[in-house]
């Protein structure tokens, strides 16, 4: 599979967390707990998936890096 590929559907995913996170901290207002329940099964997919990702792009520092050296 492409990295590419994983790397728009992570920077997506976090960027949804991101904007979900900025919603609770601004507004108290969690759009997956909402949309999903709170802490339900599927709402805490959801947040694992997103750390996952998030835990992902700790990889993209390193990939950056080596593209700017070459």
């Amino acid at each position: 599979m492409d990295t590419k590929i994983i790397d728009y559907t992570a920077l997506t995913l976090v960027i949804i967390g991101g904007i979900n996170w900025g919603l609770i901290g601004f507004f108290q207002f969690d759009l997956v707990a909402f949309l999903f329940g709170n802490m339900s099964l599927i709402s805490r997919i959801i947040y694992g998936i997103v750390g996952i990702s998030a835990l992902y792009l700790i990889s993209a520092y390193g990939r950056i890096n080596s593209m700017a050296n070459s």
